[in-house]
């Protein structure tokens, strides 16, 4: 081989030598740019890198690439996080991660049950009021009537004019029926103490008599007109209070005209109470008609005064017990004579031992079955 070859040959070596020498270098370099290309990538599509190793961390030794500028600016850009409202250090703590039970999960279908009512409570029935009692119930002076023993009440007619005499009769044992002339004076006064002492009260209603006597003001009288009647009796029951009823004063003409007792007794049922006939007439109606109106009313059985003398009276009082023997009750009216007072005050508190009970007349209109009065003992005053 010549001297000229020998040069070209070393020169060949020596520069496959440096290629052989850069040849690595540029496929390092090449495999860099590639690493670098595939972890943008990676990193711009979401993938987590540490997921591709097995201990769930990147190997140590291996650098985490940074993605390319153009990756950045395709990727999604995240708003940033409000700032937190001002107010105490605890308020503006991050929160912490919502727990498991936190995270929604699919509602489950169940299917829908059927809606029954309530049952409603059983009804508990209420008792029904008790009706108001009427004035003459109110009034009366004893409640039940007593059973077993004949009952008989003494009504003492035209009190309060002789305040004297109408003191002693309210003074007696009770409970008498002590009826009240409306025009006397002072009434509301005396009938209250009489009251208070254990006797029932009536108002002795005027009424017009046969004769030539005078009934006094404010009578009731046939010739008159309804409203006028009305007028009078309105004023009658005004003089004063707590009474049970009425009865007539006189009125042997008045109680036998059915127009003008019709007119009374109305206004009387009206107001609640109840009607007591004195019977001055034998052809009274008085009694018939309160009756037929179905209103509480009585009817006297025996004067007991009508003949003012001592004997005369105490033969009364043996006929009114003679009475409330056979019928079971007797109704006996008298006046506030000095004999009357007398005879009364001996007899009145024998009577429970001789087996009779001393009542007011509303106690007998309570216990009546049937009329009252049935037994009459002469015509009495007019």
């Amino acid at each position: 081989m010549s001297a000229r070859r020998k040069p070209a040959r070393a020169a060949r070596r020596r520069r496959g030598k440096g290629r052989a020498a850069v040849r690595p270098f540029r496929l390092a370099t090449w495999l860099a740019v590639l690493a670098v290309a595939g972890a943008g990538l990676l990193y711009g599509s979401g993938w987590d890198v540490a997921s591709i190793f097995p201990d769930d961390r990147p190997p140590e030794r291996v650098a985490t690439a940074r993605p390319s500028p153009a990756v950045q600016a395709a990727r999604p850009t995240r708003p940033p996080d409000p700032a937190p409202p001002p107010g105490p250090a605890a308020a503006r703590q991050p929160r912490e991660p919502a727990p498991d039970a936190a995270v929604s999960r699919p509602a489950v279908s169940r299917p829908a049950l059927p809606e029954t009512a309530a049952p409603e409570p059983a009804a508990v029935p209420q008792p029904a009021p008790a009706p108001e009692q009427p004035r003459w119930l109110r009034h009366a002076a004893v409640g039940q009537p007593p059973r077993g023993r004949p009952m008989i009440a003494v009504v003492i007619d035209d009190l309060g004019v002789d305040r004297r005499r109408s003191g002693l009769v309210a003074g007696l044992p009770g409970p008498l029926t002590l009826a009240w002339l409306p025009y006397a004076r002072d009434l509301p006064k005396q009938t209250a103490s009489a009251r208070s002492a254990g006797h029932e009260l009536m108002v002795h209603l005027p009424m017009e008599p046969s004769g030539a006597a005078d009934p006094g003001p404010g009578a009731m009288l046939t010739q008159l007109p309804a409203e006028e009647l009305k007028r009078r009796i309105e004023a009658g029951l005004a003089a004063f209070d707590g009474y049970v009823g009425v009865n007539n004063h006189m009125g042997s003409r008045f109680t036998e005209d059915r127009a003008g007792m019709s007119v009374v007794l109305g206004e009387i049922d009206r107001r609640g109470l109840m009607f007591l006939d004195s019977r001055t007439s034998g052809r009274s109606i008085g009694y018939a008609l309160a009756r037929e109106m179905k209103m509480p009313a009585a009817a006297r059985d025996v004067f007991i005064d009508h003949d003012p003398s001592s004997g005369a009276v105490l033969a009364s009082l043996k006929q009114l017990e003679t009475v409330a023997t056979r019928q079971g009750h007797a109704i006996g009216i008298g006046h506030p004579y000095d004999v009357t007072i007398d005879a009364l005050r001996e007899w009145l508190p024998s009577l429970e031992a001789r087996g009779f009970v001393l009542v007011p007349v509303s106690t007998i209109v309570r216990s009546r079955d049937g009329a009252v009065g049935a037994t009459r003992v002469g015509a009495g005053p007019s």
